[in-house]
């Protein structure tokens, strides 16, 4: 009776959380229905006239900001997490006060990101307030859970598949790369979706760090010149929206409704491509 009760709680909770989520999508899709289907909503810059305001600049720089926080994230997360897993010296007290901090810092609300992003990267390393030093805060945002995610995924692979290897005189490395990280990887891509889902709505490290609130201009494409690019100011979806909010008129806020929705859509389609990888990744290796 207890594990059915537990059950059928389980599944009212989930369905709760699901339709809320549903129904949120469903009002924004609605409210802001005008401003989606019109194709100059997407090609024009912010005005100051509602219906001639547009999310060009803040849809680009979302994608272009996120596309660095994951480049960044994993670069350092996946090798941080292996390193802990499977090098480090559990009974190590460096280790110890490393894997502490790693479950701590997951914890520490955005905003402490970017005012450490403020102070290191605009001020310290003169990074400005470009799209850089974005992705860089917003990477470090991503990475602890992109650590624990690597090193959770490591730890479930079965001591036999290591033992197996070193038995036809593998190396360590060679276990590592050819054995072990092929089979964490659809692990390793759940943590990085979960990441992102948490990254691509931040709006107060980007604030704290100077992302503008109206730019009327694209940065270089990333194949004419991509240092410029990284230079350049930014401004993404959540900052517009809540520029938008902030305003009296009516038209502005059928604007954030519209481009809440299209910021979902973006979130959508970077989970489904994570998705889709992990997908792939554990049809191919299956123990």
């Amino acid at each position: 009776m207890g594990e059915r009760g537990f059950s059928f709680l389980g599944l009212l909770f989930s369905t709760l959380a699901i339709l809320f989520l549903f129904s949120l999508t469903l009002v924004l899709l609605i409210h802001g229905w005008s401003r989606i289907t019109d194709p100059s909503f997407y090609v024009s810059y912010p005005s100051r006239f509602p219906e001639q305001a547009g999310i060009l600049s803040s849809w680009v720089g979302t994608v272009y900001v996120m596309l660095g926080a994951i480049l960044w994230s994993v670069l350092i997360g996946v090798p941080a997490g292996i390193y802990l897993e499977e090098y480090a010296k559990r009974e190590s007290k460096v280790a110890r006060i490393i894997e502490a901090n790693i479950s701590n810092l997951a914890a520490v609300p955005s905003i402490v990101y970017g005012l450490l992003a403020l102070g290191v990267f605009v001020h310290r390393f003169k990074f400005g307030e470009s799209i850089f030093t974005a992705g860089l805060t917003l990477g470090l945002l991503m990475l602890p859970v992109i650590v624990v995610a690597t090193r959770e995924s490591i730890r479930r692979i079965p001591r036999s598949i290591r033992e197996a290897a070193y038995a036809l005189g593998a190396t360590k490395w060679e276990t590592l790369f050819h054995h072990i990280l092929p089979y964490s990887l659809g692990g390793i891509l759940t943590g990085v979706i979960i990441s992102i889902s948490r990254a691509i709505g931040e709006t107060a490290p980007l604030i704290t760090i100077g992302a503008l609130t109206f730019i009327a201009f694209l940065p270089p494409a990333p194949w004419e010149n991509f240092i410029e690019m990284l230079k350049s100011p930014f401004t993404v979806l959540p900052i517009q929206m809540f520029n938008w909010v902030s305003r009296p008129q009516e038209g502005f806020h059928i604007n954030a409704a519209a481009a809440g929705f299209i910021l979902l859509v973006l979130a959508f389609l970077f989970n489904a491509l994570a998705f889709y990888l992990r997908f792939k990744l554990r049809k191919k290796y299956v123990w």
